[in-house]
């Protein structure tokens, strides 16, 4: 294991370039997190966690092309922020909350009741709804809010 490590710092050594593009791309994807988050979490609409099944969108029967084409880059971004948030698990930045944007951003099946899960915990609950009050949007509302 320690021949691994080893050869791992021999070859950063050598080729120092590829060190400083993923690090500058570390804070990159860091400010992207960031801003991306505030920005989703904004975006939700207040009522999407009073149902138990997500509704379509209005894009599935209007412009069905589009809906795919869109559905495909946010695939794709998430992908990218899992990939970079586990090379931010070495390298500096959040890896932790940039994997999770990038959970929150495929689709996958059981995908909405797991965000109802994670939204039912207070602290959860509590760190969005304080993006949505900096944002001016009213407070996500939950099945145990009526």
């Amino acid at each position: 294991n320690m021949d691994f490590i080893n050869a791992l710092f021999l070859w950063f050594a050598a080729h120092p370039s590829v060190l400083v593009g993923l690090g500058i791309s570390s804070i990159f994807i860091f400010i992207l997190s960031l801003l991306g988050v505030s920005w989703f979490v904004a975006q939700i609409p207040e009522d999407y966690f009073l149902t138990t099944k997500r509704s379509p969108s209005g894009l599935e029967k209007k412009a069905p092309v589009l809906r795919l084409l869109l559905l495909i880059g946010k695939n794709f971004l998430g992908v990218c922020l899992i990939a970079g948030g586990l090379l931010m698990l070495v390298l500096p930045g959040q890896g932790l909350i940039t994997i999770i944007t990038g959970l929150l951003l495929i689709d996958y099946p059981g995908k909405f009741q797991l965000e109802q899960k994670i939204v039912s915990m207070p602290s959860v609950l509590k760190a969005l709804n304080w993006i949505r009050i900096k944002a001016k949007k009213p407070l996500l509302k939950r099945n145990s809010d009526i």
